[in-house]
């Protein structure tokens, strides 16, 4: 059988990565169950959060067994290793990098040793203090790195992992309510030792992670989808700071921080599915609410409104709604295709071989097409898209984008592109518009945006729109995605960055040559 190779399929032209999303995560604690199953059934709802590798762990009260490896969640595991991953409580991971390279010794859970067992460890989110945490490791281990560390994980979550050896005597619970107020940046973790599953949130609750109830136990996960999936109910969201503990007693809860809420905005702009629900507002919701706001800020003359899917529908769905314009399907996308092991060659390449995307031209052609979009980044995507529209006989392409424009690099768990790579920097929105070869371009406002989620301002991180990043940073050489290689004297050669893909990622496929250069307008 054919292994993931840990290329997505935008890595086909690597040099074009998108804003990745971030991890997923998910944990059980369910006796009779086969929770294994359960683990992998809750990844694949999440797949979405993480495509570049996965795993599991699995404990019988007594030894955790680790599988993870290179690929998407299908391709990692088949029926006889799930039947081999036997016990009562699970947790499981599927990983974009975000601190540390994309390579197997990175891939999650991590595995470390305490003093009284075990710990395995799946994170969604980024730190920002990876160096003041290498510090204290090797304060604690001196020259002789042990565990994962030792043998080349270059991810903050092995650092974690590795401090969570705790002093003897220590309980593991105890060891994490010291650790946990030390960490800086977004952090959703579920870890579990041999017999307790544990579920924790930074302070500012950046990334989601919800409690859920089975008839026989509990699971936490990154989105309520992955509840549904596998039957739980919906109990509550994790608290920022917030620590709970599953066990034979329950769940049992403690705070290690005040909350001070700044929630990922692009959680609802783009990351999370439309199914999920995130302190209580729909992302459905707020995604169409973005389109009619969108259409309510920037009208045009046209006869169909398209997305691109499959993020932009809902917000074209509002804009349709409000504008009075026909909703339509403009492009047909290709569901079978989540990777290709056949890089195109040049030539390939320049013909802009469609893997993913296709234009329909019965519906495209002679009109006037508002085509929505939830983002731009570099602009290669738009670019493309126009191209395509423009070839199937568009009389004019209007695009419209449901958030503002990306003018900062975000170190909470998106990996964008460097400050320096985003187009909102340096163009003007007539620049941009010529760049990408459309006949107008429209950003919904910052307010509309944030109206639309209905959350309070001051409770949402804005940071990628507005450069206001809610947790101090530190200063740029103890900060980067590649940090840890740097320090081992390892070239950083990715960019800088979080664990989830973000919107250019998925179409980088359908991109010749032509839309990489902002100059074919």
């Amino acid at each position: 059988m054919a292994r993931g190779d840990g290329m997505l399929n935008h890595d086909l032209l690597p040099d074009e990565k998108g804003p990745q999303d971030e991890c997923g995560v998910f944990g059980v604690w369910a006796p009779g169950e086969e929770v294994a199953k359960l683990a992998y059934y809750g990844l694949y709802a999440i797949q979405h959060r993480g495509q570049e590798s996965a795993g599991i762990a699995t404990s019988d009260g007594q030894r955790i067994n680790v599988y993870k490896d290179m690929g998407l969640v299908s391709q990692v595991f088949d029926e006889n290793t799930l039947n081999a991953l036997t016990g009562h409580l699970a947790l499981g991971h599927c990983r974009y990098s975000t601190t540390g390279a994309s390579h197997w010794a990175n891939a999650q859970p991590t595995l470390g040793a305490t003093h009284d067992g075990t710990v395995a460890l799946a994170h969604n989110g980024n730190l920002i203090n990876t160096a003041e945490l290498m510090e204290m490791v090797q304060a604690e281990q001196g020259d002789q790195m042990r565990g994962e560390i030792a043998q080349g994980n270059t991810t903050d979550t092995a650092l974690v992992t590795a401090l969570l050896r705790g002093r003897e005597g220590e309980t593991l619970e105890d060891t994490a309510m010291g650790l946990l107020p030390k960490l800086r940046g977004a952090f959703s973790f579920v870890f579990m030792t041999e017999s307790t599953l544990y579920a924790a949130r930074d302070p500012q609750g950046v990334r989601p992670l919800v409690l859920g109830r089975l008839d026989r136990g509990w699971v936490v996960a990154s989105e309520q989808p992955a509840l549904a999936t596998v039957g739980a109910s919906f109990i509550r969201e994790i608290e920022p700071g917030e620590l709970i503990a599953i066990d034979e007693n329950g769940v049992r809860s403690r705070r290690f921080a005040e909350a001070k809420r700044a929630g990922c905005v692009f959680e609802y702009v783009y990351l999370a599915r439309p199914d999920a629900s995130i302190n209580g507002r729909s992302v459905y919701e707020s995604r169409v609410e973005m389109g009619r706001q969108l259409a309510r800020e920037n009208d045009a003359e046209a006869d169909i409104v398209i997305p691109v899917p499959e993020s932009g529908t809902p917000a074209a769905i509002g804009y349709a709604e409000e504008s009075g314009i026909p909703f339509a399907h403009g492009f047909v996308k290709n569901a079978y295709v989540g990777r290709t092991f056949i890089q195109p060659s040049q030539t390939l390449r320049q013909l802009g071989i469609k893997l993913k995307l296709n234009a329909l031209e019965p519906i495209i052609k002679g009109k006037r097409v508002i085509v929505v979009d939830d983002s731009i980044v570099r602009g290669n995507t738009q670019r493309a898209i126009v191209r395509m529209l423009r070839e199937a006989g568009a009389a004019a392409i209007h695009v419209k984008i449901s958030s503002p424009p990306i003018k900062w690099p975000c170190f909470y768990g998106i990996d964008f592109a460097s400050r320096a790579e985003l187009i909102a920097n340096g163009a003007t929105i007539e620049e941009i518009t010529q760049s990408v070869g459309a006949d107008s371009l429209a950003y919904i406002s910052e307010d509309g945006m944030i109206g639309a989620t209905e959350q309070p301002r001051e409770r949402l991180c804005t940071a990628c729109f507005t450069g206001d990043y809610p947790i101090p940073l530190p200063t740029s050489d103890r900060l980067g995605k590649n940090l840890l290689e740097r320090s081992n004297g390892n070239p950083a050669t990715e960019p800088e960055g979080g664990c989830d893909p973000g919107p250019d990622a998925e179409f980088e496929s359908t991109l010749t040559d032509a839309d990489r250069s902002a100059t074919n307008a």
